[in-house]
């Protein structure tokens, strides 16, 4: 399949200087400041087939914003190479930006005082969008993301949902190959986001859009993405499908029941039984029922049960497996490996 996008060794660093304490200290970071180099992106590569949603993730600090900076050409990388539908971002920058979307959550693209309608007619002229495809355009964004009842507002006057929408549909005016969307349903209510999915989705499914998502709502990837890309202070953690991780870091599984008699709690010592630490199981009571996620190396499904319809009267049970969030966030902390 073709890669749509192709990222080599990409390796960002930046210059930091150290300040000493004092007015010396301000003087000397002036005149003969001291320099210090960090790495932000630290060979990173990964291929993205046309077509293709790739949720990209990490915790906050991790290097997700310079990547896709680089990749959209915003910032030029200190070794390596990125390459976009045959382009080099840092290159071909007029070009290139044709053939690209990107939403930002935190910002807009949007002219604040500006009606929508007469923002994307703006917009339509910087692209340089002919009037038949232009309409043609409006008509299937209006279709996707129902833009109508708002269409005529000042930018200013949307709500946030609306703003997103807006901007998504801003960011696909020309028919761009690749939508970049960054936290697209930050601060959205349930009811939004699914819309937004929605919408994300039915573009990618009738146009081909290659999407690369970047969120810290895993309902987003699950909902959206078959494989993802999770990064770590720089460095990659992980690159493969949602089943993958699953098959792959799947050995937490969650166990609850309903007690006959809430006391009965007490007398539950898993840690003690099993001689289990903190991290290998996690018990939490909410009246009556019960939650038990452990780690299935340290301790079997049989055992567990085993020993808790033992220990106390139970009137209802059920196992289900490893959720999404649990892997990635013991990802997150390295307590698995990669």
């Amino acid at each position: 399949m073709e890669n749509m996008i192709y990222a080599e060794n990409l390796r960002k660093e930046f210059k930091k200087i150290i300040k000493e304490p004092g007015i010396k200290g301000s003087v000397k970071a002036l005149f003969k400041p001291h320099k210090e180099i960090v790495t932000a992106v630290d060979d990173i590569s990964f291929a993205v087939p046309k077509g293709e949603i790739l949720g990209f993730i990490g915790p906050n600090g991790a290097g997700k914003s310079t990547v896709i900076k680089m990749l959209t050409g915003i910032l030029m990388p200190t070794s390596g190479k990125c390459v976009i539908n045959g382009q080099i971002p840092q290159k071909n920058r007029k070009d290139y930006v044709r053939e690209i979307g990107v939403v930002f959550g935190q910002r807009t693209q949007l002219w604040w005082d500006l009606a929508l309608r007469e923002t994307y007619a703006v917009l339509k002229e910087i692209y340089e969008v002919p009037d038949d495809r232009y309409k043609k355009r409006m008509a299937f964004l209006n279709e996707v993301l129902e833009l109508d009842s708002f269409i005529t507002s000042p930018v200013r006057t949307l709500s946030l949902g609306q703003r997103m929408r807006a901007d998504i549909a801003a960011s696909l005016l020309h028919s761009p190959k690749v939508l970049f969307l960054d936290e697209p349903t930050i601060g959205l209510d349930v009811v939004v986001k699914e819309n937004i999915r929605n919408a994300i989705r039915t573009i990618n499914e009738e146009e081909g859009t290659t999407v690369i998502l970047t969120t810290h709502d895993l309902s987003d990837i699950e909902l959206l993405c078959e494989r993802i890309v999770m990064i770590d202070k720089g460095n990659k953690v992980f690159d493969g499908g949602l089943s993958e991780l699953k098959r792959s870091f799947g050995n937490i599984r969650t166990f609850t029941f309903d007690l006959m008699n809430p006391d009965d709690f007490t007398r539950l010592e898993y840690r003690t039984k099993y001689r289990l630490t903190d991290d290998d199981i996690a018990v939490k009571q909410d009246r009556s029922s019960v939650t038990v996620k452990f780690n299935t190396d340290k301790v079997s499904v049989e055992e567990i049960i085993s020993y808790t319809l033992a220990t106390v009267h139970v009137k209802d049970m059920q196992i289900t497996d490893v959720e999404i969030e649990d892997i990635i966030k013991r990802l997150y902390r390295r307590e698995v490996s990669v």
